[in-house]
């Protein structure tokens, strides 16, 4: 194989879920039949990794300094909603139920994967609930064993600095991710929160 070929197909393996197979399949469909979809792939990818960046406040994605939800004036500045992903987040939004700012953490604690409270930026985490203006901060990681483990964590540590702490309502399926549970449940699950 071409070691450019070769390139293509080992740069979409990197994409969860594509295995060998799959990543030589699209290689071969993208230059044999949709060389300016490859080419639209390659300066879209190029233009997202050189524009964004993290939020300086709450650390999901954006091209600005920091993002236009945590600029929007109209949000509630004492509520604050933890995720685990800008995916996360995105899932959240679409219910119209929560109206306050987020902190995306960009990962879980498991220490078996060597992740760990530096690797999810928990410190700037700390910092942004106590920041005075926070009166809650929901925990919306997923229900997964890491998920419980890192809303565990992060629930005491927020609590021995005395600020309110709920956690989304087991609306959501255990073991699920919130990236792919229909709208509605999450939409239930935040309405119906409760301390942790």
């Amino acid at each position: 194989m071409a070691k450019s070929l070769e390139f293509l197909t080992e740069a979409l393996r990197r994409l969860p879920g594509v295995g060998p197979k799959s990543a030589q399949r699209m290689a071969f469909h993208l230059l044999q039949h949709d060389r300016d979809g490859a080419a639209m792939l390659s300066r879209a990818l190029y233009q997202a990794v050189e524009a964004v960046h993290h939020c300086a406040l709450c650390n999901t994605f954006t091209e600005l300094e920091v993002c236009e939800m945590c600029a929007d004036e109209a949000r509630d500045r004492r509520m604050l909603c933890v995720v685990e992903t800008p995916a996360d987040q995105m899932m959240i939004e679409q219910t119209l139920t929560y109206k306050g700012l987020y902190f995306v953490l960009m990962g879980r604690l498991s220490p078996l994967d060597g992740i760990g409270p530096k690797d999810i930026h928990l410190e700037t985490l700390l910092a942004r609930a106590a920041d005075g203006i926070v009166a809650e901060v929901v925990l919306a990681t997923n229900f997964t064993n890491e998920g419980e483990a890192t809303a565990h964590y992060i629930s005491e540590m927020l609590k021995a600095r005395g600020l309110q702490v709920s956690r989304l309502a087991r609306g959501v399926p255990v073991g699920g991710e919130l990236e792919y549970v229909d709208a509605g449940t999450i939409a239930r699950a935040m309405l119906d929160r409760r301390s942790t």
